[in-house]
């Protein structure tokens, strides 16, 4: 047995299958380069379509293909030397309340993502005014953007269990200023990573980095960065040789290059102490902790601790570090304060050490995006019309910014489904979309008031749900597939098609229910 397809329906798979790799080539390279489920934009570049970055490796695209609004602009010369590359440039938003990026990424949907936007203002406008705005990622409020001065680079960063293929980063105009970007990035991790849907990092440290500079992309594959972090009360130790992760964890532990770096109490009878005062408030924070030994240690002698986390003790055995090995421990805190005290034992010689930390807390991100088929049929019917509309970010979420012309069915913790679509009057060219067939759950489709030619496409028939088609004002020809004029039972449709000749019949449904304003052309 074969599957056949129309002519019409290889259009629509043709159209739909362009739409994504306009998204998916630019990132080609990345493949090729073990940067596979990257996303690297450089918002506003205009000069090149991308390019690698000198220190990392990573390219970077322009984003024409992501955002159809905003304006390029680039900040001041006097601050492009003191920041890197990708933010000599930001892609400014001067119009509108919500301004998006649409992005593809790649099998996301069974992965999680970690989506990082940053931002440097730079004086960009002229204006030595700092804006500020808010991001949302989804449907859902992410934070604030403020900013301490034209030099602070601001970086926010988030781990959330994908929903879809599609990420949407959104900018919103709070009255405070102009939204802007400078850099956009998603990387795909495993779906099991850090086990929790939803963490925004406060905090990623390198602890007793010899250096000084963060680590990121290549020595991590995840392209997480590292800030390097000591104590005055702390000494440095380090080996040139690589930590390994162990055969078996949860957990993208971090890579050779931040754990071969160690930090230990100056006075080998202290105890290590690490305190963290989070800005924001949550109702639990996801505090991940990393230890390996780097010193081969003699016969006589042991390095064991405890770890308490705001006075409590985190670990049922003392912590004995592998050596060259990583090993994490995971703390879960509802207190808006982190401290840290690594005590050593009775027995142990040596004083405790500390490799790395990330603190996170946790994010409400569960409001549900619009249906994954809906989204690509409607991003479709968008590209080929080329609709000028407020059609930005996600569909149906939230309700406040729903498309134009778009209304869609919310059903408990399901996603949003498209059920209405009027595109009366706005300026559509070329047949009806094929596209629209895999709007499966629309009940209103008016197309009037258009250019459009071709014949009435059968496809509109296998819309169970449809009741409501418009198509008057266009320039179609052809017969009315027999099948729109023949409805369940219960289901009205209402067909406007005006002929050149007139009269036309009354057909009647399975239930014998008489179809409404309807002319046929016999």
């Amino acid at each position: 047995m074969c599957n056949k397809f129309s002519s019409s329906d290889m259009a629509g798979h043709f159209v739909l299958l362009l739409f994504r790799l306009s998204l998916i080539l630019p990132f080609i390279v990345h493949a090729q380069d073990n940067q596979s489920g990257f996303v690297s934009i450089d918002c506003g570049l205009v000069d090149e379509p991308s390019y690698r970055d000198e220190t990392t490796s990573i390219y970077y695209t322009w984003d024409v293909n992501f955002t159809d609004t905003g304006v390029s602009r680039s900040i001041s010369s006097k601050h492009k030397a003191s920041l890197e590359r990708q933010f000599w440039n930001v892609r400014s938003f001067p119009e509108g309340t919500r301004n998006c990026y649409t992005l593809f990424v790649s099998q996301g949907s069974s992965k999680k993502y970690l989506v990082r936007a940053s931002f440097a203002y730079g004086n960009y406008d002229g204006k030595v005014s700092l804006p500020e705005f808010d991001i949302y990622l989804g449907a859902k409020r992410w934070e604030s953007v403020v900013f301490e001065d034209s030099l602070s680079v601001i970086t926010k960063e988030i781990i959330y269990a994908a929903s879809s293929d599609y990420v949407h980063v959104c900018l919103f105009n709070t009255g405070k200023g102009t939204p802007f970007i400078s850099v956009l990035e998603v990387r795909v991790l495993n779906s099991d990573a850090y086990l929790v849907n939803s963490l925004e990092l406060l905090a990623r440290f390198d602890v007793g980095s010899q250096g000084g500079s963060k680590i990121r992309y290549p020595d991590d594959i995840y392209d997480r960065i590292w800030t390097p972090y000591n104590s005055i009360d702390w000494k440095k130790i380090h080996t040139s040789l690589t930590v390994h992760p162990p055969s078996f964890n949860f957990l993208p532990l971090p890579p050779s290059a931040v754990m071969r770096t160690t930090s230990v109490p100056e006075n080998d009878s202290d105890n290590v102490e690490f305190y963290f005062l989070p800005k924001y408030n949550a109702s639990r924070y996801y505090v991940y902790l990393y230890f390996a030994e780097i010193q081969k240690l003699k016969e006589n002698q042991i390095r064991e601790f405890n770890i308490f986390v705001n006075g409590k003790l985190l670990n049922n055995d003392p912590v004995n570090p592998l050596y060259l090995q990583s090993m994490y421990y995971v703390s879960v805190i509802s207190e808006n304060k982190l401290e840290l005290w690594f005590n050593k034992t009775s027995r142990s010689t040596l004083p405790p050490l500390f490799n790395a930390i990330e603190i996170y807390m946790t994010k409400d991100f569960l409001q549900s995006e619009t249906y994954q088929t809906d989204v690509d049929a409607i991003l479709n019917v968008k590209s080929i019309y080329d609709i000028k509309r407020n059609w930005k970010g996600d569909p149906c979420a939230p309700v406040s910014f729903l498309w134009d012309g778009l209304n869609c069915s919310y059903v408990g913790s399901n996603s949003p489904r498209i059920i209405y679509l009027n595109l009366t009057s706005s300026g559509l060219i070329g047949t009806i979309a094929p596209a629209i067939s895999n709007l499966k759950s629309i009940e209103y489709l008016d197309l009037s008031n258009n250019s459009l030619t071709g014949a009435v496409p059968d496809f509109l028939s296998q819309l169970r749900f449809l009741r409501v088609l418009n198509l008057e004002g266009n320039k179609l020809s052809g017969a009315i597939p027999v099948e729109l004029l023949v409805h369940p039972k219960n289901s009205v449709l209402k067909f406007n098609f005006p002929f050149a000749e007139q009269g036309g019949c009354l057909f009647k449904n399975k239930a014998g229910t008489r179809v409404k304003e309807t002319r046929v052309h016999l």
